[in-house]
C-alpha cells in the first residue's frame, strides 16, 4: 500500500496539483489585500463611509458580502487572464510538434505517380 501511495503521490498530475493549491492559496492572500487595502477604501470614498465592509441594513451586514464578491470577480477573471496566457504559449508548443512523417509506402506512390504525370506530359 505504502508503494502505491508512492507511485499516486509522484505522478506529475498529483505534484501540479500541490503546487496549484499553494499558489492559488497564495493568491488569494494577494488578491484578498488587494480588495480590502485598496479598492475598497477607493470605494469607500465615493460612498463617503469609511469601511464598505461595515455597510449595513440593520443587522445584516451587506458590506462584507460585497466585499467577497469583488474578490471573487477579481481572482475569477485574473485567473482567466494567465490560463489564457498559457494556452497561447501551450498552442504554439503544439503546433511546433506537428510534424508530418511519410512512410516509405506513400513516398514511392508519390514518387511513382510523378514519373507517371512527368510522362503523360511528355507523350502530349
Amino acid at each position: 500500500m505504502l508503494n502505491e501511495f508512492k507511485k499516486f503521490a509522484m505522478r506529475g498530475n498529483v505534484i501540479d496539483l500541490a503546487v496549484g493549491v499553494i499558489i492559488g492559496g497564495a493568491f488569494g492572500k494577494i488578491v484578498a489585500s488587494l480588495v480590502a487595502d485598496i479598492i475598497m477604501p477607493i470605494i469607500a470614498m465615493l460612498v463617503g463611509r469609511v469601511s464598505v465592509a461595515d455597510l449595513a441594513y440593520g443587522s445584516v451586514k451587506y458590506g462584507v458580502f460585497l466585499q467577497s464578491i469583488i474578490d471573487f470577480l477579481i481572482i475569477a477573471v485574473s485567473i482567466f487572464m494567465f490560463i489564457k496566457f498559457l494556452s497561447r504559449f501551450k498552442k504554439k508548443e503544439e503546433e511546433a510538434k506537428v510534424v508530418v512523417q511519410i512512410d516509405k509506402k506513400e513516398e514511392l506512390l508519390a514518387e511513382i505517380r510523378d514519373l507517371l504525370k512527368a510522362e503523360k506530359d511528355f507523350s502530349r
